[in-house]
């Protein structure tokens, strides 16, 4: 049996003294789209920051057999830089691999445009594309599609099967909106309690956006 992805063992997290998590043990395998879901404030941001090694203070042991990257829920962009410069300055690929990333998540020919020139939304997939150009092998999602209409949520959400697809990269996606979890995952890991722990953890085979021929659907009407 291949040894997983990732391997978390955090006994305890706390900030400023208040516990926030408490025993959280979880493994993902490579490929797999999880889905971390709770009450809002129960520490699924928290959990993500622990991933990604930029959470100090916590009592865990997180072992990651590759390379992460991760979009916060903001999109986190230097306003003072090109459209083109946000990749290749943040993540040092080359002009070739910027313009791909750009033109997969549609916004060819917007590479001198500045963040400002951005709507919400392809600030959005700005963060996806810088994400996306260094192939990780596990990218962490925190609540992407926030402050987004229905209409564009649903249209981000397709995006990131895409390129999910085309990149066979493994997800935590931190979410409290049950229909992104549902159409987005192949396994729904719910956080309960205070301090909070796992509470559930299930699989979500065949629920989530898949590629045919025609692009990107879902497999529930």
């Amino acid at each position: 049996m291949a040894a997983p992805l990732l391997d978390l063992r955090l006994r305890a997290l706390d900030h400023q003294g208040t516990p926030v998590l408490r025993d959280v043990a979880l493994q993902m395998a490579r490929g797999e789209t999880l889905a971390l879901v709770g009450p809002s404030g129960i520490g699924k941001s928290s959990l993500l920051r622990v991933i990604a090694g930029i959470d100090a203070g916590q009592d865990a042991i997180c072992t990651l057999r590759g390379t992460c990257a991760m979009v916060f829920q903001e999109p986190t962009l230097l306003p003072w830089r090109s459209v083109a410069d946000n990749i290749r300055v943040t993540t040092g690929v080359s002009d070739k691999v910027v313009d791909a990333a750009l033109r997969d998540v549609g916004l060819d020919g917007r590479g001198a445009d500045y963040p400002s020139q951005l709507s919400l939304g392809q600030q959005r997939r700005l963060s996806l594309a810088r994400a996306f150009a260094v192939t990780p092998d596990l990218l962490l999602l925190d609540e992407p599609f926030v402050s987004l209409d229905p209409e564009l949520a649903q249209e981000m959400m397709a995006l990131f099967a895409q390129l999910r697809a085309q990149h066979d990269v493994a997800t935590i996606l931190v979410t409290h909106v049950a229909d992104e979890a549902q159409k987005l995952a192949s396994r729904i890991v719910t956080l309960g309690g205070s301090p909070a722990t796992i509470t559930d953890d299930v699989q979500n085979d065949g629920a989530y956006f898949q590629l045919s021929a025609s692009g990107v659907t879902s497999s529930r009407s």
